[in-house]
């Protein structure tokens, strides 16, 4: 028999805001891993849900590499899929921990697609957590959406062409990972005129937290955490 694979969500970075589902399936789980940057040691998801692990459970930090290579990313998916699928394997539970929620940006998406090849058989069951926008727009008093507005949600990591495109169709923009092409980024709101109009969380619910609504002092900050998004509504950040 097979264990069943559980992705949890481990909510932003608040500890506050693990869910009690992620809680009760963390205290009845063999195995729990948790996805870190290769390039330290350390794992915010697992600090997140510490206070719930349960003592004797083997914790195991999964490195991704920070990067865009296809070869490397594959090779880190395979690596940390087998050492998975070996627990599975012995029939035991296993938790897998990711940021935020594991079905939006996560890693665990492709974890679950790799393990899902190897073992069709397997049960997997997700555990949805709160994403990093939503605790940003809580943070800031501010409503992604009302009414009959859309919402759009996309990655800069690579960029603000993407964003370009975005402004012509989207009335209120969430964007994720805005920390390597921050400039760029500020550089294309600037262009639509829409300085007044974006909102800028860093580190939400941690130590260090930002909120920053003015844009200039936007420009003058210096390359912004990694857990950072900007919220951008082309209607005003105030309700007219």
């Amino acid at each position: 028999m097979l264990g069943t694979l559980y992705g949890i969500g481990v909510g932003p970075g608040d500890p506050e805001l693990l869910t009690i589902k992620a809680v009760k399936v963390l205290r009845n789980v063999a195995h729990v891993f948790a996805a870190a940057s290769s390039s330290n040691d350390y794992s915010l998801a697992q600090s997140i849900v510490a206070e719930h692990l349960q003592a004797g459970v083997p914790v195991d930090q999964l490195a991704f590499p920070m990067t865009y290579n296809p070869e490397r990313l594959e090779s880190a998916w395979q690596v940390n899929c087998d050492k998975i699928v070996d627990i599975l394997g012995q029939g035991k539970n296993v938790a897998f921990l990711t940021l935020g929620d594991p079905l939006t940006f996560s890693t665990f998406i492709y974890i679950m697609r790799k393990i899902g090849g190897k073992l069709p058989e397997v049960k997997i069951e997700v555990v949805p957590g709160i994403t990093s926008f939503q605790a940003a727009a809580a943070c800031a008093n501010l409503p992604l959406a009302e009414g009959e507005e859309a919402i759009t949600i996309l990655s800069a990591a690579k960029g603000a062409d993407r964003l370009k495109q975005t402004f012509s169709s989207a009335e209120n923009i969430v964007l994720m990972k805005t920390y390597k092409q921050f400039p760029q980024i500020l550089a294309q709101i600037r262009e639509e005129g829409l300085q007044n109009n974006c909102c800028f969380v860093s580190r939400c619910g941690l130590d260090g937290e930002i909120v920053e609504r003015d844009f200039e002092k936007l420009v003058r900050m210096k390359q912004p955490n990694y857990l950072s998004l900007m919220i951008i509504k082309k209607n005003g950040l105030e309700k007219k």
